[in-house]
């Protein structure tokens, strides 16, 4: 392999980004390689993945899922390593152009903080970053020389749009929404919503977690949080519209009135491959449009009231400070709450909004205090089901 290939850690290869990020490298023609691989626990995917891609470097984080599995399988020339410090080591590696940041959830934090350290370019597919440590982490990257690439599909098209003007001429971005599986269902129909229900996803392939956080809209109150910090926005410059065909990504409405929109197929190579391989396009595998037949689409401003997320992901983005990191947690427990059977689907949200309310505000915390109400928020959520 020629040097002159983009080196690439993906950070959570075992899931669904992850997996895409690998089609998409194996049909770059060489112009990418996958030089480290990480996961948590899904060791014997990663092995299989370690085996095709032939990386420099593997992690698993889990110490347990590590030491349970064969690894005498593995190429010789791997360098094996266990633990989220190993995690960190291989983001920051020199031989690693870009980091492909797709671990969900808050324990992508500390990765992708340290590949920005490194001064790395950071393919950021988890939002839960900017959602937490917004300002931390785009003062991180300025200050190191790191970058940040959106892998979301809705802020890829953010980003992509926003080349049309100059930012002093952006008066908003429009991020569209699926809508769920429930955009149609009474708050009544929304009481009655099963875990099964609420991971049939009309139109996207996802991990249970952001397919549930879909259902609730709280990926949309979420990447509103994101792209306040991402896009440096005033919150009142984020508006959000129900668009089911998920073809419309987002868009970029300029001073002017002219939007400009990002269109495709709801396929998450395509934005992996604009991350990965920026300011470059090139061929690759994610599906097309086909133009040679009718298409109709639809779009609807979101009903505040069957979904109130939308409403709390607007008011985080403006007080920011300490609020993103424990609407994040407390929303990664009551997910786990709802799968578990301890909250109902109409419960998520509530307990979100509960636990934000509860929590004393700082303005300005660190990282270290982000962590501890990272994990007071979860323990509120339990108190929250339990009481319930």
């Amino acid at each position: 392999m020629s040097r002159s290939a983009t080196n690439v850690a993906i950070l959570g290869s075992t899931g669904t980004i992850g997996r895409n990020a690998l089609e998409v490298i194996a049909a770059s023609e060489g112009r990418l390689r996958a030089i480290g691989l990480a996961a948590h626990r899904r060791c014997e995917l990663l092995a299989q993945q370690a085996a095709v891609a032939r990386p420099a470097a593997i992690v698993v984080t889990d110490p347990d899922a590590a030491a349970s599995h064969d690894w005498s399988t593995l190429s010789g020339d791997v360098q094996f390593s266990v633990g989220p410090a190993a995690l960190e080591a291989l983001a920051r590696r020199a031989d690693v152009d870009v980091v492909l940041a797709a671990i969900v959830g808050s324990a992508g934090l500390g990765s992708t903080c340290a590949a920005l350290e490194a001064g790395k370019r950071v393919a950021l597919a988890n939002k839960e970053t900017l959602v937490m440590a917004g300002p931390l982490v785009t003062r991180l990257a300025a200050e190191r020389g790191g970058s940040l690439a959106p892998v979301d599909s809705e802020h890829s098209a953010i980003f992509q749009a926003l080349a049309a003007g100059k930012r002093q001429e952006v008066r908003r971005v429009i991020l569209t929404a699926s809508g769920g599986p429930f955009r149609r269902h009474t708050i009544e129909q929304l009481a009655r919503v099963t875990v099964a229900d609420a991971l049939r996803h009309p139109t996207w392939d996802m991990g249970p977690k952001i397919t549930i956080d879909s259902a609730t809209m709280m990926n949309k109150a979420l990447e509103i949080i994101e792209a306040r910090w991402l896009f440096d926005l005033r919150p009142e410059q984020i508006t959000v519209m129900i668009h089911p065909q998920s073809i419309v990504h987002s868009m970029v409405e300029f001073v002017d009135g002219s939007v400009v929109a990002q269109l495709s197929p709801p396929d998450m190579k395509l934005p992996i491959q604009f991350a990965l391989e920026y300011p470059n396009r090139q061929k690759g595998v994610a599906a097309k449009m086909d133009w040679t037949r009718s298409q109709s689409w639809e779009f609807e401003p979101p009903d505040l009231e069957r979904f109130p997320a939308i409403s709390l992901g607007l008011e985080v983005a403006a007080v920011g400070g300490t609020a993103g990191a424990v609407v994040n947690a407390a929303n990664e427990r009551a997910v786990a709450g709802f799968q578990a059977g301890e909250l109902s689907f109409v419960d998520i949200v509530p307990a979100c909004r509960r636990v934000l309310e509860q929590h004393d505000f700082e303005p300005a915390p660190s990282l270290d205090r982000l962590v501890e109400l990272d994990a007071w928020a979860r323990q509120e959520v339990v108190r929250w089901a339990c009481a319930s």
